[in-house]
């Protein structure tokens, strides 16, 4: 087998790139060299693009293009590949012609917690069209034995609206859907490609050979914890993440993702989730991804509030007046307070007087689609700052609705610039070193 350097001599000398005497060796050894330099910043920088490095790089564009070369090759960025020589490269360039996709995968959240533990399992079938959308069946287990539909949901990007079809409450909703939200949708496109591209960002092994469903594979693993601590989780994380792929077709086969996160000293969060019973290149119907309303079903149309900061302020507003606090965390308020004002689950437990004096006399559609619609804009203007990459950070655990010149919550507008929403609500825009003299202030 050629060394990396005869591969680089040769790949200089099919060029016709005349450097003179002894200048392709320099090139060469800068070439090297700035390779040993991309693989020390990636050990240590896992989430940054190599494309950045190399492009800041002071050598020759001459090494710089040795430098791709040799990264391609032997793969220390994301096109590397393993002994068996499959590339999860071409895996994700294969999985990208694919116009629909059919799987299923299941989700397994177990939270050790002495005073509040919490257990939930789910069954999801999804269909994926490039050119329809997607089409996504919810089951859990059923009391009386098997599994029970508790939701499907459509997303059509060329009407704008999502779906949701609930049997056991006959309902069947219509949501109007803002251009981001399309947008980060069609961003995400098939699962599966989100999946092959985050491992490929991240360091990982190849697991060799081995049969699944009578298919020949290989696979590939990751326990990179960077995938998640880059997204603001727990560094505090053992992570594992698995890909069996077909050797023959280079498509996926089966997905696993577990982490273990421990969350002070008697509270740990275990998450599983497993993708399978892959079908790729399906036939599809636009009619697949807009089911008919069923006789006897409630109809519902939804317009969602802006995905903006007013409506981001208004929310915690809300937060306030119902609470008296701001919420631990945005991105997830609506869905943590929705489920206690459910029909069923109404009584003196609830958080506060004020919010059950609030949904009194009403339904659990009004009180969803109606009253809380601050608090499920704040939610998904916290999720949009997060899809975006804008730096979020919120300090709603120690900051108080009386710290009228403290962050309560910022992000990254461009490089010179952070808007900061502050503790009494009010808003500007701030400079990094001036943000960075306020985060300093925030209590410890």
């Amino acid at each position: 087998m050629k060394s990396v350097e005869d591969k680089v001599r040769a790949l200089i000398n099919e060029a016709n790139i005349e450097t003179g005497s002894g200048a392709d060796e320099r090139t060469l050894a800068d070439a090297l060299s700035e390779l040993e330099k991309m693989r020390q910043k990636r050990l240590t920088r896992s989430q940054q693009n190599v494309w950045r490095i190399i492009m800041k790089s002071p050598i020759t564009k001459l090494a710089i293009a040795a430098v791709i070369i040799i990264a391609c090759l032997i793969g220390l960025s994301f096109w590397r590949t393993t002994g068996s020589g499959i590339a999860l490269a071409d895996v994700l360039a294969r999985v990208e012609k694919v116009e629909a996709h059919r799987f299923k995968y299941s989700v397994k959240i177990t939270v050790e917690d002495p005073n509040k533990p919490y257990n939930y399992e789910g069954y999801f079938t999804m269909l994926i069209s490039k050119e329809y959308g997607s089409k996504t069946i919810a089951e859990e287990p059923d009391p009386n034995g098997g599994q029970s539909i508790v939701q499907e949901t459509c997303f059509l990007p060329q009407k704008k609206i999502r779906i949701e079809i609930i049997p056991k409450d006959k309902r069947y909703s219509r949501i109007e859907l803002d251009d981001i939200y399309v947008e980060r949708q069609q961003k995400r496109g098939n699962d599966q490609n989100d999946l092959i591209t985050e491992i490929l960002k991240y360091k990982y092994e190849s697991l060799g050979r081995s049969t699944i469903d009578g298919i020949e594979v290989e696979g590939f693993r990751s326990t990179d914890p960077n995938m998640l601590i880059g997204r603001g989780r727990s560094q505090n994380i053992q992570f594992d993440v698995k890909l069996w792929v077909d050797v023959k077709t280079l498509l996926p086969v089966r997905y696993e993702y577990e982490h273990f996160i421990q969350m002070g000293d008697n509270k740990k969060d275990h998450t599983r989730m497993v993708f399978y019973d892959h079908q790729w290149d399906v036939p599809v119907d636009a009619s697949d991804f807009e089911p008919p309303i069923p006789d006897g079903y409630t109809i519902t149309v939804i317009k969602l509030p802006p995905n903006n900061e007013e409506t981001a302020i208004q929310g915690l507003k809300q937060c306030v007046e119902f609470f008296s606090k701001y919420p631990e965390r945005i991105t997830v308020i609506y869905q943590r307070v929705k489920p206690l004002l459910l029909a069923g689950n109404r009584s003196a437990t609830l958080p506060a007087e004020r919010l059950q004096e609030a949904i009194k006399g009403l339904t659990e559609e009004e009180v969803k689609n109606r009253l809380l619609m601050p608090i499920r804009g704040l939610e998904r203007f916290g999720c949009r700052l997060e899809w975006e990459e804008k730096d979020p950070r919120y300090y709603g655990t120690t900051v108080t609705p009386k710290d009228a010149d403290k962050v309560l919550l910022r992000w990254k507008v461009s490089d010179n610039e952070y808007r900061v929403i502050y503790g009494d609500l009010h808003a500007e825009t701030v400079t990094p070193e001036k943000l960075a003299e306020l985060e300093a202030a925030l209590p410890k």
